[in-house]
C-alpha cells in the first residue's frame, strides 16, 4: 500500500521547488493472535511492523516458519478473522496443538531487522518439519543472472515508492511463480511462504517447494535463511550480501546459497553441486 504526501525538493544551485507529490510505502503495526471459534479470547503472539495487505498470508507464514503451525489441517475454515484494523486472529481447529511453549519471549519484530534474539540454530532444527529427500535439481548457471530483472519488472510498489523489499519464488526452469512486497524483508518472505502454505491444501510445506528458487531483493540475513529452511526451499539467491550466520545456516540445512546476484556474475557460498557450469 502507498501513501502520497507533499514535499519540497532541494537541488543544488536551484531555488527550493514548490510542493510536489511523493509516494511512500506505508508502515503500520500488525498484531497477530491465535484463536478459535469458542468463547476464549484470542492470544496475541506477535506484533510486526509491515506494509498493510495480504495480512492472512503474512500471519500464517510467520506462524509456520516459527514452528507454531504444522499444516493447513491446523486451521479452521475460514482460517482467520480481522475485526479491527491492524489486528488479525488466526483460527485453530480443536485438534491443533500449537507449540505455544516456543513463544517464551514477547515477539516484537521490526521492518528493518525482523525477530531479534533467536535462541540458536538448534532451535530451528527442533521445530523444522521432517524433510522428504527429493532428487537434487541441477540448475544451469546461465539461468540465475536473468532472475533479478524478472523480479524487478514485477515490483509494482517499488516502482511507485523506491523503498520496499520483495521475495519471489521461481520454478527451477526460471518461471516466476509468485512475488510479495513489504517494507520488511522478513515480512515479504512470510507473505510468500504463507501464500504457499494456504495454497497447498494436500501437499503440506515443506514438500511442495523443493523444486523452487527463492530470490531476495536485498541482503540475506540468518532469519531469512531460517524461514527458507522451514519451508523446504533448497536454492536461495540474494541480490545483496549474506551475513556469516546466513551462510552457516544454509550449510547446516543443505541449502544452495547464491549472493551478489548480478547480470554477469554471482557468488556461490555453499551448495555448488546443484549449479551446472
Amino acid at each position: 500500500m502507498i501513501k502520497t504526501i507533499q514535499i519540497k525538493k532541494f537541488i543544488p544551485g536551484q531555488e527550493l521547488q514548490h510542493q510536489q507529490e511523493e509516494k511512500l510505502a506505508i508502515e503500520e503495526p500488525l498484531e497477530i493472535s491465535l484463536g478459535s471459534s469458542g468463547e476464549e479470547m484470542p492470544v496475541p503472539v506477535s506484533i510486526t511492523m509491515r506494509t498493510p495487505g495480504q495480512d492472512p498470508e503474512l500471519a500464517t507464514g510467520f506462524l509456520f516458519t516459527e514452528g507454531i503451525l504444522k499444516s493447513v489441517d491446523d486451521l479452521q475454515e475460514p482460517a482467520f478473522i480481522q475485526k479491527e484494523e491492524n489486528k488479525i486472529s488466526i483460527l485453530l481447529n480443536g485438534n491443533a496443538q500449537p507449540a505455544i511453549e516456543k513463544l517464551k519471549r514477547n515477539f516484537y519484530t521490526t521492518s528493518s531487522c525482523g525477530v531479534c534474539g533467536k535462541e540458536s540454530i538448534e532451535a530451528i532444527r527442533s521445530v523444522r518439519p521432517v524433510q522428504i529427500k527429493h532428487p537434487d535439481n541441477k540448475i544451469p548457471a546461465e539461468l540465475f543472472p536473468g532472475l533479478p530483472e524478472l523480479l524487478r519488472v514485477s515490483q509494482t510498489t517499488f516502482d511507485a515508492t523506491g523503498g520496499i523489499h520483495a521475495a519471489a519464488l521461481f520454478h527451477v526452469d526460471g518461471r516466476l511463480l509468485d512475488l510479495k512486497e513489504d517494507i520488511g524483508r522478513h515480512n515479504a518472505l512470510d507473505k510468500l511462504i504463507g501464500a504457499a502454505f494456504l495454497k497447498f491444501k494436500k501437499d503440506a510445506l515443506p514438500f511442495s517447494l523443493h523444486n523452487t528458487i527463492l530470490l531476495l531483493s536485498g541482503r540475506a540475513s540468518f532469519e531469512l535463511i531460517q524461514k527458507a529452511a522451514m519451508a523446504g526451499i533448497k536454492i536461495v539467491c540474494s541480490i545483496g550480501a549474506p551475513s556469516s550466520l546466513a551462510v552457516e545456516t544454509a550449510l547446516e540445512f543443505d541449502i544452495t546459497f547464491i549472493g551478489f546476484l548480478k547480470q554477469n556474475s554471482f557468488n556461490i557460498y555453499c551448495g555448488a553441486e546443484r549449479i551446472l557450469t
